[in-house]
């Protein structure tokens, strides 16, 4: 018997590091489940977001070819010199040279037949401001802004791109 008892502890010694050298491997394998397993997510993520940027910088730049925009035609109006609008004694005066931007050269064509209404609103608009609207650029975009709208309005259903200054002056 005592050499079953020696026996037995032997037994359970060798089972307990037989069971040891067991759940080392398993545990070595899950280890190297997790790695691969997260190299291959790593390598799906990157390839997704190398081939998103692809998609979308490749289908910008071929669009841009795609939709050719014709350049805007410039059309040159005659200067225009108004009295502006005062309480004091003294007369100030607003002189405007101004470029109506187009967006196609026919415009031209339907544009200039209808020149002396548009010179008309510009004319009766400007006579009424006072020298306080024109100060700084926010009164200067109003500005272009309303002549940008009167002139849409003189040459209704046709329009314009915008009103450009080319100078302005008050005196």
């Amino acid at each position: 018997m005592a050499a079953k008892k020696e026996a037995q502890p032997k037994d359970e010694n060798e089972e307990a590091e037989g069971g040891e050298q067991a759940a080392k491997p398993a545990g070595k394998r899950w280890l190297s489940l997790k790695v691969i397993v997260s190299v291959v997510v790593a390598v799906v993520g990157l390839g997704s977001l190398g081939g998103g940027a692809y998609y979308f910088l490749t289908n910008r730049s071929e669009a841009a070819p795609a939709a050719k925009v014709a350049p805007p035609v410039f059309f040159d109006m005659p200067d225009i010199l108004v009295n502006l609008s005062s309480t004091g004694d003294r007369t100030q005066y607003l002189k405007v040279k101004v470029v109506l931007e187009l967006p196609d050269e026919q415009m031209k064509a339907q544009i200039e037949p209808l020149m002396p209404r548009v010179m008309d609103m510009f004319q009766t608009y400007l006579r009424e401001l006072r020298s306080t609207d024109l100060d700084g650029s926010a009164g200067l975009y109003r500005l272009k802004e309303e002549l940008t709208r009167r002139v849409n309005a003189a040459i209704a259903p046709e329009r314009i791109n915008a009103v450009l200054f080319k100078e302005i002056v008050v005196q």
